[in-house]
C-alpha cells in the first residue's frame, strides 16, 4: 500500500478515529491533514447525525462529504449539498414494530428524520438517554406516542429496552425473518435499523462514484459491527486493536487502538510510502 494507490480515506469516528475522551488526537490530526496535503479526500462515516458530526468534523479539518446514519445519507459538510437519502418506509417501520414488540415487550423507539437534523422520541425514550448517546440534549427529544414515531419514513430507526441487553434485541429482530431494512448495531445502548440495502459500505460507494474513485484506491477503519461491510468494500480495511472479534477477523490489517492513534500509524505508514 503505497500513499500514491489510495486517493480516499473512510473513517468510523467513536472507537476507530476518537479517543476513549471522544476526541481528536494531535497525531490524528496531523495525519489526516498531511493526506489531505498529499490530495487524499479524507471522509467521515459514521453513525451519528450532523448534529453530533460538526464538533468532530471541526476537530479533524473535515470539510467535504460525509456519511452520516451509517450510510443512510450523504452531506457535503462546506456546502450543504446532499447527495442522497435512503429512508426505511413507514410501513416496513410499522411492521418491525409490532413483531418485535410481541416477542421483546417495552421496547423504546425513535426515528431520525429530516436529513438526520429530526430527532422523535416515543415517551419515555429521553430517560434512558443520555447525551453521549445521540450527542443531543435528552431533554430536546420531545416525546410522542409510537405512532408517532412510525407514521413517517426514518433514515434510522432506533430501538432500546430499559433492562434487556441490546444484543438480545438485536438477535431477536434478526430472527423475526422479516425484510425490507438492515439492522446493526455500532457500540451504542441501541439497535439501528436502515433502509433496506443501505450500509456504510453502499454510502460509501456513492461518495466514491460521485468523486471518480475505485474501490481499490480507498483505505477504510472501523471498530464495530456497523463498519464490518465497510472494510470489506474498500481496498485496504483496517480494523483497530478494540475492534470487536468479527470486525478484526475481516480487516486487511489490525492496527494499534483508538486509544494509541491506530488511524494515524497507518496513514503515517502509508504516506512514507
Amino acid at each position: 500500500m503505497t500513499a500514491s494507490g489510495i486517493r480516499l480515506i473512510a473513517t468510523d469516528l467513536d472507537g476507530t478515529l476518537l479517543g476513549s475522551d471522544g476526541r481528536v488526537s494531535a497525531r490524528t490530526r496531523r495525519a489526516l491533514d498531511a493526506a489531505r496535503d498529499a490530495g487524499i479526500a479524507t471522509i467521515p462515516v459514521t453513525a451519528r447525525q450532523p448534529i453530533g458530526l460538526r464538533p468532530i468534523a471541526e476537530e479533524a479539518g473535515f470539510d467535504g462529504w460525509a456519511l452520516c446514519g451509517n450510510g443512510a445519507y450523504g452531506v457535503h459538510l462546506t456546502t450543504g449539498e446532499h447527495l442522497f437519502a435512503q429512508e426505511i418506509p413507514a410501513e416496513v417501520q410499522r411492521q418491525l414494530a409490532e413483531a418485535l414488540r410481541a416477542v421483546v415487550p417495552d421496547l423504546l423507539f425513535a426515528s431520525v428524520r429530516d436529513a438526520g437534523e429530526g430527532f422523535v422520541a416515543q415517551d419515555g425514550y429521553a430517560a434512558l438517554a443520555k447525551l453521549a448517546d445521540h450527542k443531543r440534549d435528552p431533554a430536546t427529544m420531545g416525546a410522542v406516542t409510537l405512532d408517532d414515531v412510525l407514521a413517517a419514513p426514518s433514515l434510522k430507526l432506533v430501538i432500546r429496552h430499559p433492562t434487556r441487553p441490546i444484543e438480545e434485541v438485536f438477535d431477536a429482530l434478526r430472527s423475526l425473518g422479516l425484510t425490507g431494512f438492515e439492522t446493526t448495531m455500532s457500540g451504542a445502548p441501541f439497535v439501528e435499523v436502515m433502509a433496506q440495502g443501505v450500509s456504510k459500505a453502499t454510502g460509501l460507494a456513492q461518495v466514491c462514484e460521485r468523486l471518480g474513485i475505485d474501490r481499490s484506491e480507498v483505505l477504510a477503519f472501523g471498530d464495530a459491527l456497523n463498519d464490518l461491510e465497510m472494510l470489506e468494500w474498500a481496498g485496504h480495511g483496517v480494523a483497530v486493536a478494540n475492534a470487536i472479534d468479527e470486525v478484526r477477523d475481516a480487516a486487511d490489517e489490525v492496527t494499534a487502538s483508538n486509544d494509541d492513534d491506530g488511524v494515524a500509524i497507518v496513514i503515517e505508514r502509508m504516506l512514507r510510502g
